[in-house]
């Protein structure tokens, strides 16, 4: 692992840092055409992410260094470990949404809404009781992220996944590119952003599961490389969204705190190490980790994985 210099601090913003004092980044891996879709299995101290255009998952461990997860991996994007311990995967190439076990085996659960092919999963997370939210972006249908074909659908949507029934159930089709999304602390608020419009809605979540409201909530716009992406919160509340520049860090009412500015262009980001205070950041061509003052906010009642 070698340091690489942010050009001055990581953390450009008027209020405080949210990054460890005197940390800079650590490029961990390099050579891949397009990181994404990083997410920490905390029992194991490991990291399976995304390289989408190279179409392959890669693992990540301190001791291993990284190897080669998944091959093909059907252009995966966004994963999120579930409750029990296997990996919900977003495929571009196949527009599904797949559930790994741990020994490896693949089951398709979601694919098609109202009889036509969904157009390609993006990002992912799960409920504490199970539901599955995912966005459906036509990213994946467009060279090089994914395999240029036509779309059946002719929105970009918000799907919520019953686990106990399998019902698809379509929350919001009013978006140009639904991408990242998550949760607020407490599961009653779901943020979503728009990569096309650069900005960050709030909705509430409602008792069934779906959403109502969807204002404004944030910009990630700026004069720098970047887009709305990959999406967190931290364990005090925080926001963080890929954006303009890097990584845009909101508190909790949605004022921009400052910008997390990434040697490369980021597009995703956990937490992981043992006090989960390592952000682990998916940019172009490479993997970084950033040393954090806070860790990232692990749900109650979450498997250590």
């Amino acid at each position: 692992m070698m340091k690489q210099s942010s050009s001055g601090q990581p953390f450009s913003g008027a209020q405080g840092s949210v990054v460890a004092p005197g940390a800079d980044f650590e490029l961990l891996a390099d050579g891949f055409e397009f990181t994404e879709g990083p997410s920490w299995d905390h029992g194991g101290q490991y990291l399976v992410f995304s390289d989408i255009i190279g179409d392959r998952m890669y693992r990540w461990s301190p001791d291993d260094g990284c190897t080669v997860f998944r091959e093909p991996s059907h252009m995966a994007n966004g994963t999120t470990w579930d409750r029990q311990g296997r990996l919900l995967v977003c495929q571009h190439a196949t527009s599904r949404v797949c559930r790994l076990t741990r020994e490896g085996a693949a089951e398709v659960i979601a694919s098609h809404f109202q009889g036509r092919e969904l157009n390609s999963p993006n990002d992912i997370v799960e409920k504490s009781n199970g539901d599955i939210y995912f966005t459906d972006p036509n990213s994946g249908r467009t060279s090089p992220w994914g395999v240029p074909r036509a779309q059946d659908l002719d929105f970009q949507g918000v799907y919520r996944l019953a686990p106990d029934t399998g019902e698809l159930t379509l929350l919001v089709d009013d978006f140009a590119k639904p991408n990242g999304l998550c949760f607020s602390r407490d599961e009653t608020r779901m943020f979503i952003n728009d990569t096309d419009r650069q900005h960050i809605r709030v909705f509430d979540v409602q008792a069934d599961g779906r959403l109502a409201g969807g204002e404004v909530w944030a910009s990630t716009d700026g004069p720098h490389p970047g887009v709305a992406d990959g999406m967190k919160v931290d364990a005090e509340g925080r926001l963080f969204s890929s954006g303009s520049g890097g990584i845009h860090v909101f508190d909790r009412g949605g004022e921009r705190l400052g910008v997390i500015r990434t040697p490369q262009k980021a597009a995703n980001f956990t937490w992981g190490g043992a006090d989960r205070r390592d952000l682990l950041i998916t940019a172009s061509k490479s993997l970084y980790r950033l040393r954090m003052v806070v860790a990232g906010f692990l749900p109650p009642g979450y498997p250590d994985i």
